[in-house]
């Protein structure tokens, strides 16, 4: 078990987020958690990354405790973010933002280069020089990626990265994390939309009112008609 969740409560203010959420990711797997808009599934990955402190809880990351260390520290061990707002640096260049991802005292070879995020975004290749505000949506959101990629996680959380995106920059961002979880990196995945769920995941979560109310396959989900109506479906 790569990273466990166990009991996770989480505040904002007086307003309680997080209702005892349970999930885990393993080693080699895409696992996707699932709701609906304001449910409380960004603020699940928010906690895990130390962006916010739980009130309760205990997240562990390769046997380590990792609940209530500061966001750094984490990123450290292993854990990268992408997060939903994207959050790149738009009057520097695209392979300033790159860089900007590189780790300092780093414990183990890197297996993430400058050239290797042009290998899977060709499109930043062509682009390296030019200011990353000037991007189009889906070339930011692969910006964010690739920043991400350069500090060698070895859990990847991604958070809505499909959303707002054209149907075309959709399949091309879910190609690409699944290409990065063939190249060995697990990912967990925040999203609202459940075909890209059903593309890309082993495993799901649905979450309600900062609850899980579902785990288990993705063929579990496909054949549980009654959650998807209550839980998922518009």
């Amino acid at each position: 078990m790569l990273l466990a969740v166990e009991n996770l409560h989480a505040h904002y203010d007086k307003s309680h987020v997080l209702h005892g959420v349970r999930m885990h990711v393993d080693a080699g797997e895409i696992v996707c958690l699932l709701g609906r808009n304001g449910v409380g599934k960004s603020t699940t990955l928010k906690t895990i990354m130390g962006l916010m402190a739980p009130s309760r809880g205990r997240v562990t990351f390769k046997g380590a405790d990792i609940a209530g260390l500061p966001a750094y520290r984490i990123a450290r061990l292993g854990l990268g973010y992408v997060p939903e707002e994207r959050r790149i640096f738009p009057t520097i260049t695209v392979r300033e933002n790159l860089l900007m991802g590189l780790k300092v005292g780093r414990s183990r070879p890197r297996g993430w280069t400058v050239d290797r995020v042009y290998e899977f975004f060709p499109r930043l290749k062509e682009r390296e020089g030019q200011r990353a505000g000037t991007l189009s949506g889906g070339e930011q959101q692969m910006l964010t990626i690739g920043r991400t990629l350069m500090g060698d996680p070895e859990l990847l959380l991604v958070d809505e990265p499909t959303e707002g995106l054209a149907p075309m920059i959709v399949e091309q961002v879910e190609r690409i994390l699944s290409e990065i979880h063939r190249g060995g990196t697990p990912v967990l995945l925040v999203e609202q939309a459940m075909e890209t769920a059903m593309a890309l995941a082993q495993r799901v979560y649905v979450m309600s009112k900062g609850q899980i109310v579902f785990s288990g396959s993705v063929t579990e989900l496909g054949a549980n008609d009654a959650v998807r109506k209550q839980y998922l479906e518009v």
